[in-house]
């Protein structure tokens, strides 16, 4: 029986095959996956914000952030054995939940998570191979990292594939 990884919000993980990855409730938030072909292995991070430095004092948790969330998903998976050359990676949520009278960019959360988490595969040399973002519905994803599918259920539309 194969099992499924849960990543919650501000949550990351990583996951090998057979098992698989799944986080749910991505609104503005932003899912983003990192895999190792060669490897089986696939991490995942459930974004909420697009930079740490937007953190109050205290505990800062990183899995929250685009920028430290996905440099500490890379540190996971190379444990696991992953080559950071190579890796490859899909995401989606990043929507806009609320629509609001003013356009102000503190209330543009899903595109400006979306924004951050590219530039951070950018700064790290992932390719960026599909995605599903924006829209105002919610999603739950799950990848299956022997098949690279990443599987996205959008409330109201189905399940599609990318």
């Amino acid at each position: 029986m194969n099992e499924v990884v849960k990543v919650g919000m501000a949550d990351l993980n990583v996951s090998k095959s057979p098992n698989s990855i799944r986080t749910s409730g991505l609104g503005s938030c932003v899912g983003v996956v990192i895999y190792d072909e060669r490897m089986k292995l696939a991490g995942m991070a459930h974004i909420m914000l697009p930079d740490s430095s937007m953190a109050k004092n205290g505990g800062l948790n990183r899995a929250k952030y685009a920028d430290t969330a996905i440099t500490d998903l890379l540190v996971l998976m190379e444990r696991e054995g992953a080559n950071k050359i190579g890796l490859k990676a899909k995401m989606a949520g990043g929507a806009q939940m609320f629509q609001f009278s003013s356009s102000s960019e503190v209330m543009r959360i899903g595109p400006r998570n979306v924004e951050a988490v590219r530039e951070q595969l950018k700064k790290h040399k992932i390719q960026l191979i599909s995605e599903d973002v924006g829209g105002n519905s919610g999603r739950t994803i799950e990848f299956d990292p022997a098949s690279f599918s990443l599987s996205i259920r959008t409330v109201s539309q189905g399940t599609r594939e990318i």
